[in-house]
Order: structure tokens, then sequence, then C-alpha cells
């Protein structure tokens, strides 16, 4: 039986993308993306991971639990304090509130405009928190147990 283009399901209604595009696209991605246990893991190491985080999120945000060692520098303060704040050796990771908030990518927008070497955190402060890793608030340090639908619970690492 033959299927017509009216038949196909809406996942194939448009072809996927060639391999090298695809390559290339997955490949750009990576560039401008960071995993919240990558950068979890690399601060983990005790070392320099080459890399600074900014925390792009009002103070009240902030206060309420940031990534420990992160920067805060709001948003809508970057163009007057990045420069004072940032090394433009240094590449910068942004994270905001989460996955339904772009206030990372504005951040990073903002800081390449800048000149600065810039990738996004996915997942954001939400999934850094349910993932299960230590985070800091104005009262002190704080942790929560990993979220079973975002992160391994018997192991440190998902295997992907």
């Amino acid at each position: 039986m033959t299927t017509t283009t009216s038949q196909v399901n809406a996942v194939l209604r448009t072809p996927p993308a060639a391999p090298a595009a695809a390559a290339a696209y997955f490949s750009a991605s990576l560039a401008f993306h960071a995993d919240v246990s990558d950068v979890a893991a690399a601060l983990a190491e005790g070392t320099d991971p080459g890399f600074v985080v900014i925390d792009s999120r009002s103070t009240a945000s902030w206060d309420q639990g940031h990534v420990p060692g992160a920067i805060h520098l709001p948003t809508a303060l970057i163009p007057e304090q990045a420069e004072r704040l940032l090394d433009r050796s240094v590449p910068v990771v942004t994270y905001c509130w989460g996955p339904g908030c772009n206030g990372a990518t504005r951040a990073a927008l903002a800081l390449a405009e800048l000149g600065f070497q810039v990738k996004e955190m996915l997942g954001g402060f939400e999934y850094w928190v349910r993932e299960g890793f230590a985070y800091e608030t104005w009262e002190g340090p704080a942790e929560k147990a990993a979220d079973p639908l975002t992160a391994p619970v018997d192991s440190d690492d998902c295997g992907c």
C-alpha cells in the first residue's frame, strides 16, 4: 500500500534534514548550549573549569537560589557592568529560571554583542535544582533530591 502525503504523520510531514545538514545544525547547537549536568560536573572538579557562570535573574530570584560560584549579573545590567566583572578571554555560561524563560538567551545575546564568548545553560536554575545539584540561597546552602524525571537517582551519569 502506498502512503500519500496527506497520510504522513506530523513527525514526517516535513522530512528530516540531510545528514550533513543535521550534523552542522547539531554541532552548532553544542557551540551555543551547555547542559546543566556538564556545567555541574565541570564546576565539581575543583579546578578552574575555563568558564564563568552568570545568573541573569533579579536580586530576589538570586536570593531565592543560585548556582554556587555564579556571578549575579541581571540582563539589564550587562551593558554597564559586564566589562568590569568579566574577562573577555574567559567563556561565559548564562542561565535564568528554566526552559520556559528566555532570560538566559537575552543575557547571552547581550554578552555576545559586547564581544564575549558565551553559551546558554539549558534548563536553567530549575533543572539545576531538579537534577539534585547543591545551590545557595540568601539563607545559605541548600539541596533537594534529584527528580527521577530529569536525572538518574542511582547514578552520577545519565549515559547520554
